[in-house]
């Protein structure tokens, strides 16, 4: 997302925050939600909009009204949007945090700060405990209940940052670093570098031949809110009130081995030091040291090296036996995001999407892809405005047609199928047998069912190719649903059903603990961005960094075949399932 964009959208969206909590009217808070999701889509920067075609422009943007346009350009002119300001200085900050907790709404807690006195998190867990918020209308005992868990989620993650977060930002700041200061090797490091679903701290690493302008450029970056620290090698600073980045600035000689400390992760580092001791090495942020003298230090390579091993790629350093690998040469050749061929699940106008199909193939042409399955949701999804048959075939029509026009790029008809209840599809297999790719998924359940089972019935059916986020979980918002994924990851390999590594922002799912725990049975997988709008297909970049962490090589990975592959593929999948 463009910068301004993204910082008028946390703006308006803390504001209709606070607004709810207010209790404001509805309808504004809806427009405001509104012209949110239309600025996280629009794939131009407000700013150019603006300096092009003036006032006039921002109110052409679709979903964005006069009032809401005038903010816009408030803050375009100004930096601050008044109106948020004087909202906000009438609801507690503590208050709009509380609106992460699953099952936690804006009417609660309006509630609770009216009635109860709560401020913030420290409050609502004092009313939790002594029963004062179970006693409020509408809630009891169950809803607590589940409040509670939300609280308990929340503390597992929410000081983290998602890794779909982070990376605009970061590359953000290096793009403006690499334009407006010296600097000739710069690197983030940490847990970004490594491609973890979540990240704290934000660090980044940098040689320079001056530093002290690199640091100062650097806490003076549009987006800085607060500067921590601004030293003659390092420089610490708040960006957009929320995010700590940190920058280290270090000498050639011992760019490597920052570079590889720095990056972590710890427990990795805690044994390479070891290996180190037992050959009378000592490893620092400096180098590799044999008593006094420096014996590698300036690459990453020159570290391992070192220490008698290959250089191991940032994704794998968790010490869950990448050291050993690197010590005997059988480190897996990961899968690199030039190796995609396509998008095996995006999402058009036809159901939830933003985007025509036209435009999800002028994306994928920009990608370099060969093929993008557009998958809509199927008719059980109506929430998702999920497609009957007689649309559903009217979308076929315009995709045979419209790929008799494209020519370096292919849409294949897709569609997201909803599981039921009793393990059939949203579609009987006469209407999946003319679709070139079948995701299936669940997408709502009931606490006590047996979701497993639910998804080992649907994966008999000979017209499913994949299946779809196949934990269910929500990176910061649900936690996965229960689902042996042993048992499916059996019926993969039995049946050749592909699972799907959702690479959307919002669920990195299946993630890299889950691709370790099933790879071993044997089973491929696919990568899809689960898109809903084209812009939103740059996510696939999450989805190889899952896949790496989970050690994938590219032949495990379906979306590395070329389309003629790929197509043989679909259709081994169907004759295959129809002669089980």
């Amino acid at each position: 997302m463009k910068r301004n964009n993204a910082q008028i959208a946390r703006l308006l969206n803390e504001l209709a925050d606070a607004l709810e909590i207010l209790g404001e009217n509805p309808f504004r808070v809806n427009a405001y939600r509104k012209a949110v999701r239309v600025l996280q889509d629009l794939p131009e920067d407000v700013s150019d909009l603006l300096a092009r075609e003036g006032e006039k422009g921002i109110l052409e943007i679709p979903g964005v009204g006069s009032g809401i346009a005038k903010k816009i350009v408030e803050y375009l002119q100004t930096g601050r949007i008044r109106k948020h300001d004087e909202v906000m200085a009438r609801v507690p900050s503590g208050l709009l945090p509380l609106l992460n907790i699953q099952g936690l709404g804006p009417r609660t807690i309006h509630l609770a700060w009216k009635e109860l006195g709560v401020t913030g998190l420290e409050d609502l867990k004092r009313v939790i405990e002594n029963g004062e918020l179970a006693r409020l209308p509408g809630l009891g005992p169950k809803k607590v209940a589940n409040i509670l868990k939300g609280i308990e989620s929340l503390e597992r993650t929410g000081k983290r940052i998602p890794i779909g977060e982070a990376i605009p930002l970061v590359e953000s700041i290096l793009e403006a670093l690499r334009q407006e200061a010296p600097v000739d090797q710069l690197s983030p490091a940490g847990s970004f570098r490594r491609m973890k679903e979540t990240v704290g701290d934000l660090d980044i690493l940098a040689t320079s031949s001056d530093p002290a302008r690199l640091i100062q450029t650097f806490v003076h970056l549009p987006g800085v809110t607060r500067i921590l620290a601004a030293g003659e090698t390092k420089g610490s600073a708040i960006f957009e009130d929320r995010y700590q980045v940190d920058l280290r600035v270090v000498d050639n000689s011992s760019y490597g081995a920052a570079l590889q400390y720095f990056t972590g992760s710890r427990d990795h580092n805690v044994h390479l030091r070891g290996i180190a001791r037992e050959r009378g090495l000592k490893i620092s942020e400096y180098g590799v040291f044999r008593g006094e003298q420096r014996v590698a230090g300036e690459t990453e390579e020159s570290v391992y090296s070192a220490l008698d091993m290959l250089w191991i790629p940032p994704e794998l350093r968790e010490d869950r036996g990448e050291i050993e690998a690197a010590q005997e040469g059988r480190l897996p050749s990961l899968l690199e995001l030039s190796q995609i061929k396509g998008d095996l699940h995006v999402h058009s106008r036809y159901s939830d999407g933003h985007s025509t199909l036209e435009e999800i193939a002028e994306e994928a042409r920009r990608l370099g892809y060969a093929y993008v399955a557009v998958c809509d949701h199927s008719r059980t999804a109506r929430y998702a405005r999920g497609l009957e048959i007689d649309r559903l075939k009217k979308k076929l029509e315009e995709i045979r047609a419209l790929n008799e026009r494209l020519e370096d790029v292919t849409l294949l008809a897709g569609a997201e199928v909803d599981i039921l209840p009793d393990g059939s599809l949203d579609y009987p297999d006469e209407i999946l047998a003319e679709l070139d790719y079948v995701v299936a998924s669940i997408h709502q359940w009931r606490k006590k069912e047996d979701l497993t089972e639910r998804i080992l019935r649907a994966m008999d059916n000979p017209y499913i190719h994949a299946i779809a986020h196949p934990t269910g979980r929500l990176l910061t918002g649900r936690d996965p649903y229960p689902v042996d994924l042993d048992a499916v990851a059996e019926k993969a390999a039995q049946t050749g059903v592909w699972l799907e590594i959702n690479a959307h922002a919002e669920r990195l799912d299946l993630n890299d603990p889950h691709i370790l725990q099933v790879r071993r049975r044997g089973v491929r997988f696919v990568l899809g961005t689960d898109a809903h709008h084209a812009q939103q297909m740059w996510m696939m970049r999450l989805g190889v960094g899952m896949a790496r962490r989970g050690w994938l090589s590219p032949e495990e990975v379906i979306n590395t075949c070329p389309l003629p592959e790929l197509r043989q593929r679909l259709q081994e999948r169907r004759k295959r399932r129809s002669s089980v």
